[in-house]
This record gives structure tokens, sequence and C-alpha cells, in this order.
């Protein structure tokens, strides 16, 4: 395979090291192969004192990443075989708790679309820089899965309940938005990123993100936070799309809408793991949380089918089962939060 075509492109240029993930047609969506390279890379060049900060973006115009590679998750499940899936987020929620905790600044650009595992290996990152034309989500819900990837970690320690009104409704949210949800750290215009890259390779992160960052345009999420407070201060979903349903607000119920269209369970588990990642001391906790909830998610038939109706087929239709909230039952969602005792993933 020639350099061009190896779906992680490694380029060091003066003090930086360049990640770049070179899966364009698919939007950068990540492999198991794709992960274990990165970990590979960042290993080395932690060891590197040549090496000062790493950098990671996207190849292609369109985005960072849209996320792990659901394909593959959808061909394992049809072919009886869930190991490589499970494989797979071990290798990935790893490589999460890495980057949150590397000793030298990663920066990561999150230009275009950033969702999914795409917020995994940029939002855990020391320096997050967000566009003009950055979308970045976690649109687990509306493919039959919760938010994974320490995504809740995060979500959970957003201003209000603006975290619980993101992982619920998968919405994307632009640059203001992102940085005002703790999910980015700087906005810099995109015609200013090749700049961006070339001092990295002379100067310190530090430095260099005093130099370009610039004030962000406004956002949108603050003129809803009075809907948004209110309506997802509920404890149960069914109460949630309630108070949507009723609210004076257009968007509100607009809202509701949404989340009825989603997976029912994928609803419930998520703002379950949502209330849990409060209460958790660490981004380590959270992603072995994920793990647990995303392997049960393989032996319900909503994970394949959403994937099914939004990926495959693309029909937009997804059948889910159960098909109301009211059917989603408290013994259902416990289960996705039973330890898996040998098969626990530990993060240290």
């Amino acid at each position: 395979m020639m350099a061009a075509e190896a779906p992680v492109l490694l380029h060091t240029e003066g003090r930086a090291a360049r990640l770049t993930l070179n899966r364009p047609e698919a939007l950068n969506a990540l492999t198991h192969p794709m992960v274990q390279h990165l970990d590979r890379a960042l290993t080395a060049w932690a060891e590197d004192p040549a090496v000062h900060t790493v950098v990671i973006e996207g190849a292609g115009p369109r985005g960072l990443c849209a996320g792990g590679d659901i394909r593959a998750i959808h061909r394992n499940a049809l072919a009886g075989d869930n190991g490589p899936t499970r494989a797979f987020w071990r290798d990935e929620y790893r490589l999460n708790a890495r980057i949150a905790r590397y000793p030298k600044p990663y920066v990561a650009l999150m230009d275009g679309i950033v969702m999914g595992g795409g917020v995994g290996i940029s939002a855990h990152g020391s320096v997050r820089v967000v566009t003009e034309r950055s979308r970045v989500a976690m649109p687990e819900t509306g493919i039959g899965f919760a938010p994974d990837i320490g995504g809740l970690h995060l979500l959970a320690r957003a201003p209000g309940r603006l975290g619980t009104h993101l992982a619920l409704t998968g919405a994307p949210v632009g640059a203001a938005d992102a940085i005002a949800c703790g999910l980015a750290d700087h906005y810099v215009p995109a015609d200013r990123l090749g700049a961006l890259r070339e001092d990295l390779a002379t100067a310190p992160a530090a430095e260099v993100m005093t130099r370009h960052a610039r004030p962000a345009p406004a956002g949108e999420l603050a003129a809803h936070r009075e809907w948004i407070d209110h309506c997802y201060a509920a404890d149960s979903v069914e109460e949630i799309v309630a108070r949507l349903r009723t609210s004076p607000t257009p968007a509100a119920r607009t809202t509701a809408d949404t989340l009825l269209a989603r997976s029912p369970t994928a609803l419930k588990v998520t703002l379950a793991a949502l209330g849990r990642a409060r209460r958790l001391d660490s981004l380590e906790r959270v992603l072995e949380q994920d793990y647990r909830v995303s392997c049960a998610a393989l032996s319900t038939p909503d994970l394949v089918e959403g994937i099914r109706a939004q990926v495959i087929d693309k029909d937009r239709t997804p059948h889910w089962s159960p098909a109301t909230l009211q059917e989603v039952t408290p013994s259902t969602i416990s289960r996705f939060f039973t330890h898996r005792g040998p098969e626990e993933l530990t993060l240290p």
C-alpha cells in the first residue's frame, strides 16, 4: 500500500508531528486498524524528544471524522460474530483515555464534521480547535445506540441541561456552542488553519493558539437555555417529552418530535448513563461504563436496525423494538449496566 493510500498518514515537521485520517470517501470513519495505528504513533511520539506537539486532522474537505465504522459493526452483527466489534471498542476507548492523558499538547483540528468516534479522538485532547465549518455531535440515539467514547463525561459537565439535550437528540453544534459545552477550546477561521499548522512546527502550541484564535461567531444554544434547562431537568424521558410537547416555545415542541423518532431504548439508556457519568470521578470510569453499555447494545435489535435504516438502506424509517418509551422497562435498562466479569474493560 502506498503511503498516500494508508488510512492514517504520519508526518513530522519541525517540532510537530501530524496524524491525518485518510479515508475521505468515508468521511474518515475510524476502523480498528486506524485506531491501532493512531495508538502506536502516539506511544512512539510520547517518548520522542524531537516531538513537542501532536496535531490530528482529517483528509478531504468535509470533516475530521464522522465516527466509527458502523458499516463494519453491521456486517459483524449479520455474520453472527460481534467479537471484532468488541475488540474495536476496547482499543478505541483505550485510545480515548490515552489522548486525554497525553503528556504533550495534542491539537485537534475539528474542522467540518466531527461526530461520535471523531469526538473521541479530538474532544479529549488538550487543544481543541473549531472553525466556522465545524459540526460537532454525538448522534448515536438515531442509530439505536447510546453516546460512547467518553462523550458523556464531557456532556455531563456542560452548562445546565445542554449536555442532556445534545446526548438525547444527537443535534450537531457549531463552534461557539461546542466551546460553551466543553467540547472545544478555540475558534480559528478555516482559512487560517494552514498558517496554524505551519506555526505549530516552530513554536509552542499555547503561543500559536494565542496568535491565531479569534472570538467565535455567536452560537444558538444560549437563546434556548430556558426551555432546555426546564424540560431536560425531568427525571425520565417520558417526562422530558411531555414538558417539550407542552412548552410554549416552538423549538421545544419540534424537539419532542425529534426524540420520538429516536430509539426508545437508546434514549432511556442514554439518560441513565448520563446520570451515572455525572457521579463517576474520571473519564476512565465513564469509558468502562461505555464498554458495558456498548456491548449490551449488541444483544438488542435496535443497533443493527438503526444502522440499516440510516446508513445501509438509507430509508430513514427504523422499526424500533420496543417501539415506545412506555414499553422499555427498568429491568431492560439495568441490563445495559451489568458488570461483564472477566470481559470488563479496565483502564488505569
